[in-house]
């Protein structure tokens, strides 16, 4: 019986630059070379994984990038600015949230850079549910794929492993709440409506699992 349901924010609850073409324009727009483009993605995908997600903020990176890069940033450019203006509202998924909201407790359990789940919020593109638990990597300094933030979510929702079902767009992610045990979906951001779909379809098959 699933008694807790875990979303991921960017690429599920949210549109962010997953499948999308939005970080190549940003590229473009703060005037990166392309001998180094690759290098770039590379830098701050290793900010990333060390920091980004846990405490250090994005903006912290723009003097490294000047200097790495020869790079003139905008006046009063900010990194955590040109994302989350350029984030926008799923709806598709909303009338899903609420369907599930309905029996099951809810939470959102993401990897987000300081500052930046405040920022969404304030900018209204969140569903307008009660989040039950909300995991936000920069508050507890643990992201995912790390099986300790699976475990303090899983505590958090008061429930059994077996007990909660995660929706992520990430396949890492998914794979490492499988080992946890837990109950999955991997949403695709490519297509949010179908992907919402085929979400209500999953959820409405578990039939009494989620509904009892």
């Amino acid at each position: 019986m699933i008694k807790f349901v875990y979303f991921d924010l960017g690429g599920t609850v949210i549109k962010d630059f997953s499948a999308t073409n939005k970080w190549s324009e940003m590229k473009r727009y703060l005037g990166v070379k392309s001998t180094f483009s690759e290098e770039f993605d590379r830098l701050f995908d290793q900010y990333e994984l060390n920091g980004l997600c846990i405490s250090r903020d994005v903006d912290t990176l723009i003097p490294i990038f000047t200097e790495k890069f020869d790079m003139k940033f905008p006046q009063n450019f900010s990194f955590l600015s040109y994302l989350v203006n350029n984030f926008e509202k799923n709806t598709s998924i909303w009338p899903v949230i609420s369907e599930v909201e309905k029996t099951c407790g809810i939470g959102l359990l993401t990897n987000m850079y300081t500052r930046m789940f405040a920022t969404i919020k304030n900018k209204g593109l969140m569903p307008p549910n009660k989040w039950k638990v909300v995991i936000d990597s920069t508050a507890v300094g643990l992201q995912k794929p790390d099986r300790r933030i699976f475990a303090l979510a899983e505590a958090k929702a008061g429930a059994k492993a077996e007990e909660i079902l995660f929706i992520d767009n990430t396949k890492n992610n998914i794979d490492a709440a499988k080992i946890c045990g837990w109950q999955t979906f991997l949403y695709d951001p490519v297509n949010p409506e179908e992907s919402s779909r085929k979400l209500l379809e999953y959820v409405s098959t578990l039939g009494k699992s989620i509904y009892s």
